[in-house]
This record gives structure tokens, sequence and C-alpha cells, in this order.
């Protein structure tokens, strides 16, 4: 009864004219008072277990729902109610937007492989990207099944959201496998048409929402290299574009030429407007080594895709006239783009060192370290590509270096992610059936 007087009284207090409280904090001052009431129902069960017997029935069976920990309470009241998941189900509500970073990253490696004569090692990614690919895929249905708020709600979210650009750059990149890897371009056109559409939906639903949105963080709580995956996506259909129209005939190739140059100009142009507020935030903000999280490596991975995807123009200008009258400009900038990349790598390097060797930040698993993944292994794949197109022939030490440093962090990733799967997987069987 204390609880309730105290939170009738305060309640009254708050419709004072001259203190009023918005519905929003009225929401998370109830949700307090209900956790202490559970703390102090819990404090007040322990006391009185010798006296159990006064009522004549066992209390325990109505009281020990109620014994949680603020924390447990707090998981409890935001999902409605009801005893907080665990094991695989904590998972699946938890289940990171940028996840499709691991099909980004193997397919990538993946391509770069078959490049460089790892043929097997190449062939073997690719199946279990395969895999990937519709495991993620069920594993995000379920989640928007049985977590609707969370799975869209991330979407709205200004560091969350742009996580789901990964779907659509995981889809191009798996399409640009079947059309590299297979000669299977019916299965690459099915992809590349998947990734057209997530990519309008994402597109437009993300940046609309995030524009008329009323409460918004600060730009030093808002943004991340993460955003940069907006680029990835779009540079992600420029490639595969510019792959189908290499390999089908007219009446589309003029058409998804067109498609790929578009995209590489979309994509040229989102960077330059992300770029320029991710490095004010650098400059400009506190900046602890928490706020470094692997996606930043996208900074330089946006700049390696873009490289692709304008080496791919330059050799598919022979079959588009308008493409050979672009070509001083596409070579241009595809050079800029390669040269941008290659800055950014000691740049991010050195950022590492600060954050694990001497700020000793903690180094486990996370699911962003894929888009630390694929990077390394798109500058592997998109020098390979540049230095054909271009013809320089003095660059081919470089790629093939970056392959083995890129298959490296595969691996290690790859075990880290399997180690935290095998923990859901005990922690279920724990936990035991629902």
């Amino acid at each position: 009864m204390e609880m309730s007087c105290v939170g009738v009284c305060t309640t009254r207090h708050t419709t004072h004219p001259g203190f009023r409280l918005g519905r929003a904090d009225l929401h998370l001052r109830r949700n307090m008072w209900i956790i202490e009431y559970f703390n102090a129902a819990a404090q007040r069960d322990m006391g009185s277990v010798g006296r159990m017997g006064e009522t004549g029935m066992d209390r325990t069976s109505s009281d020990d729902s109620r014994r949680l920990p603020a924390s447990a309470a707090a998981t409890a009241l935001r999902a409605g109610g009801g005893t907080p998941p665990s094991g695989w189900r904590a998972a699946l509500a938890g289940l990171s937007p940028s996840y499709f970073g691991l099909v980004m990253a193997t397919g990538i490696v993946s391509l770069g492989s078959g490049m460089m004569g790892l043929p097997l090692v190449s062939r073997l990614l690719f199946l279990l990207n395969v895999v990937q690919y519709a495991v993620l895929c069920g594993l995000y249905a379920l989640r928007a099944i049985h977590h609707p708020r969370r799975f869209f709600g991330d979407m709205v979210d200004h560091l969350r959201g742009p996580g789901y650009f990964t779907t659509v750059a995981g889809t191009g990149i798996l399409a640009s496998q079947f059309i590299v890897q297979t000669d299977n371009i019916r299965v690459g056109f099915v992809l590349w048409a998947v990734a057209v559409v997530l990519w309008l939906g994402l597109t437009y639903t993300i940046f609309t929402a995030f524009t008329v949105k009323p409460d918004k963080p600060t730009l030093d709580r808002g943004i991340s290299g993460a955003w940069l995956l907006a680029v990835v996506a779009t540079q992600s259909l420029a490639v595969s574009s510019a792959l189908l129209a290499a390999r089908i005939g007219q009446p589309f190739r003029l058409e998804l030429n067109l498609m790929a140059l578009s995209m590489w100009l979309w994509g040229g142009m989102l960077y330059i407007w992300m770029m320029s507020l991710i490095f004010y935030r650098y400059a400009f903000f506190r900046f602890s080594p928490d706020d470094l999280a692997p996606p930043y490596w996208i900074n330089m991975g946006a700049m390696a895709i873009s490289t692709l995807a304008g080496s791919l123009l330059i050799l598919n200008a022979p079959a588009a006239p308008y493409l050979v009258s672009l070509l001083p400009f596409l070579k241009g900038f595809t050079v800029f783009y390669w040269a941008t990349g290659t800055w950014w790598i000691p740049m991010l390097l050195l950022l590492g060192i600060w954050r694990y060797v001497f700020q000793r930040f903690p180094f486990q698993y996370d699911p962003l370290y894929w888009g630390a993944v694929f990077p390394l292994g798109m500058y592997a794949a998109c020098t390979w590509q540049m230095d054909h197109a271009m013809g320089f022939g003095f660059l081919s030490v470089l790629p093939r270096g970056f392959l083995y440093i890129a298959l490296f962090a595969w691996v290690l990733t790859f075990a880290g992610m399997i180690r935290q799967v095998v923990r859901i997987m005990r922690a279920s069987g724990r936990a035991g059936p629902a």
C-alpha cells in the first residue's frame, strides 16, 4: 500500500499546472515504481519465510513470479509482461539488423578467391553463402513475425536502421556470385530484382522516417559508419547490373548499363553527403572506444565497392556507346574512389590500435565485425579488377595480400560466430522447452 500511496501522490503532483510531465515521462516513472515494487516484494518475502503458515497457504507460489531483478522486470515490462525471453528466443528478439553482413563478407571473399586462383576456396564459400543467406532470410522472417515492434522499430532507429541495408548488399553480392561463379543468369537476375525491390523499399522508408520523426538524436549519437551501408547497397546494385549487362544481349544490355551507371553515381553522391557528417563527428565530438564500432571500416569498404563498380563499367564501355563517351570520367572517378579507400586503411588501423591496445577495449565476437571483414575482401577484389580495367599491370601483389588478410579475418570472425551459436543453444537447452 505504501508504494500505491506514493504513486497516487506523485501522479496528482504531476498534474499541477506548474509541473506537467509528458506521457513518456509518466510511463517511465510508472515502470520504475513497478520495478521497485517487485524488488520490495521480493525482500519482504525473503524476510517472511518463517511466517508462511499464518494464512494457512503457501505464499511462494503467488510471490515467486514477482522476484525479479530490476533489469529482468524492465525487460518483462517492455515485452508486455510475462517471462523475459532467454536462449534462442532472446537471440532472435535481439538479432542485429546488420547480420546480412555475413553474406556480404563471405560473398566478396569467395569472389576474390575466384579472381586470384583459389577455385576450391571460392566454391566452398559460395555454397556456404547460399546456406547462410537462406538461414538469415528465415531468421529475419521469424523476427518480423514474433517481434514486429522491435523488427520495424529498428528500421527507423538512427543507429540500427542503416544495418538493414546489408540485406540489399548481401542479396546483390549473392546475385553476383551466381552470375560469375555458376553462369546462372536466371537465378542471378531474380536475386538482382529482389535487391532492387529491397533497395527501393528500405532507402525511402528509412530516410523518410529519419526526416519526419519528431524525436531525433544529436549528431554524435545518431550517426556512425553504418550509415555508409546505404552506399554499399547502392553500389552492389551497380556491380550486379554491370555483370548482368556483360552477359546478356539486347534489348536489355543498354538499359542495365545505364542502371549500373546511375547507381554508381548515386552511390558516390550518398558517400559525399554522409562522409562529410561522419568526418565532422570524428573531429568535433568526443570519441570513446565504444563509439569506434567495426562498421567504421565501411568508410573504406564503400569506396572499394565503388571502385569495383567503376572498373566493371569501364570494361562494359565497348558495348554501350554512352559509356565510351564517359570513359575519361569513369576512369578518373574510379581511381579517385580507390585512392580515397586506400587513404582510409592506415587511419582505421591506427584507430583500431588506439581502441584495442591503448584503451584496452575487449575483443569479443559481435556481428558488426562482418562489417570489417567485408571491406578487406572488397579492397582485394576492387584492386584486382581496377588493375585489369585500367591496364596498370603493377598492382597484382596488393590484392593478393589483402585477400589473405580477408580470409584470415573471415576465419576468426566465423569461429567467433560459431562459439556464440553454441552458447545460445546451450542456454536454450538449460532453459528447457517453452
